[in-house]
């Protein structure tokens, strides 16, 4: 190497050193722990988290499609139920996109071949939807109380009861609800 070259070697080690010691030498506010733990105080913001899930109590969801037993199955993104009565088994499905919008909610059931029809819920718009060739099955979609959307579908596995009904009362509930 020549000169020029071991002189810009040098001068980029010497800026490389000085950035580690300046960055060893800052001070960082707070008490370390480990990944995963937490404090107390930093998961008040999460003491509610799956609480949507009790938006309508099973009794309720049961008593909405006719079930005379109803046991609640996974929970997340979004809740799920089974339930069994005299309109045979029913699935039943609920979820809160906090983001979410109507518009993305039709749309999407619009490019799966439902039939997607606007409707109101306590003077909320409101989406149904219908997927094609299940006429036990139907999910309502209506703005949420405080921001996005939530949704509700029923399927009647013996296509007994009008599942637009079901999902429609269970959108009425949650939003009387949340009120």
């Amino acid at each position: 190497m020549n000169g020029g070259t071991w002189r810009a070697v040098r001068v980029l080690a010497a800026a490389t050193a000085v950035g580690l010691i300046a960055g060893c030498g800052s001070t960082i506010e707070g008490s370390p722990r480990a990944e995963g733990a937490s404090s107390s105080g930093d998961t008040e913001q999460f003491t509610a988290l799956l609480e949507e899930c009790n938006a309508v109590a099973d009794e309720q969801i049961a008593q909405t499609v006719g079930a005379d037993a109803i046991e609640r199955g996974f929970f997340g993104a979004i809740c799920r139920w089974d339930a069994v009565g005299a309109n045979g088994p029913v699935k039943v499905t609920f979820n809160w996109f906090e983001t979410g919008s109507l518009d993305t909610e039709k749309s999407t059931g619009e490019k799966l071949g439902y039939t997607v029809e606007s409707s109101t819920i306590q003077g909320r718009k409101a989406v149904v939807m219908r997927p094609p060739g299940d006429p036990g099955a139907c999910g309502v979609t209506v703005g949420s109380p405080s921001a996005g959307v939530v949704g509700w579908w029923v399927q009647f596995q013996t296509g007994a009861a009008d599942p637009c009904e079901a999902a429609s009362t269970l959108a009425d509930l949650t939003l009387n609800l949340s009120s």
